[in-house]
């Protein structure tokens, strides 16, 4: 009886320990009360940073982005901003949360000029590949030569999680937003495909997907094929946390 009862605590605490972790892909299902359905905002956790996409779901209208850096400890939850298209005044600024667990989903609360916010987020996977990681890129071949270049505020980082991609263009200095793009993905055997969901440049091009080459040498992503106008590309991507230093 003794065992059967440590065994249901165990299980029990692995499970709410799962609950607890961000890391993944995760969809926005209710605002301030009311259900989100005409909007789908989709948010990536990985290695301590975060981004989301946001579109409208009729026409495939791109609406907003915003992500950066995000710490989670015993409910307190913070956000950095490195990018926020809806109002990049926000940029660098940190904002406090209060996050909570119901059935599985994570509860996102604060109050805003005197008004209560409240998102429910519903986890849509935490599967992790080759490629799950946060990334900026550092390098670029052309025909035999690699050049090198050390992020700083001007940056083109890529989080994938979940299943999920998005990369993002910007500087975080100047809170200018160069341009976003993210969708589902799937990484198996040297073979990366990216189905696009959202495209800040370019609604028509949701609903393409491209096929890439990829290797991970010496813990960076070697990426190579053709880019969506048909230009090939062979790219150089290392860990954030490695490749950026502030």
């Amino acid at each position: 009886m003794k065992a059967l009862s440590f065994l249901v605590s165990a299980l029990f605490f692995f499970s709410v320990a799962s609950a607890q972790t961000l890391e993944g892909a995760w969809k926005l299902t209710h605002q301030d009360g009311q259900k989100v359905e005409d909007m789908e905002y989709i948010k990536v956790y990985q290695d301590d940073y975060f981004a989301f996409g946001a579109k409208q779901v009729k026409d495939n209208h791109f609406v907003g982005a915003g992500g950066g850096p995000f710490l989670y400890e015993e409910g307190k939850y913070l956000e950095t901003l490195d990018f926020f298209t809806l109002d990049p005044s926000q940029v660098g600024k940190t904002n406090k949360y209060k996050l909570d667990w119901v059935n599985g989903k994570m509860v996102i609360s604060s109050e805003i000029n005197g008004k209560m916010l409240v998102e429910i987020w519903e986890r849509l996977s935490d599967a992790k590949d080759d490629l799950t990681g946060n990334w900026v890129i550092t390098g670029r071949k052309r025909g035999e030569e690699i050049s090198r270049s050390t992020p700083g505020a001007r940056r083109t980082v890529k989080i994938l999680s979940g299943g999920r991609f998005q990369w993002i263009a910007f500087n975080s200095e100047t809170k200018e937003f160069s341009g976003t793009g993210g969708g589902t993905y799937t990484a198996k055997g040297g073979k990366y495909i990216e189905n696009i969901t959202f495209f800040s440049r370019d609604d028509s091009r949701v609903g393409a997907s491209l096929d890439f080459n990829y290797e991970v040498i010496d813990g960076e992503w070697h990426h190579s094929g053709l880019s969506s106008k048909g230009d090939p590309i062979y790219e150089i991507w290392t860990p954030y946390t490695i490749g950026y230093k502030k």
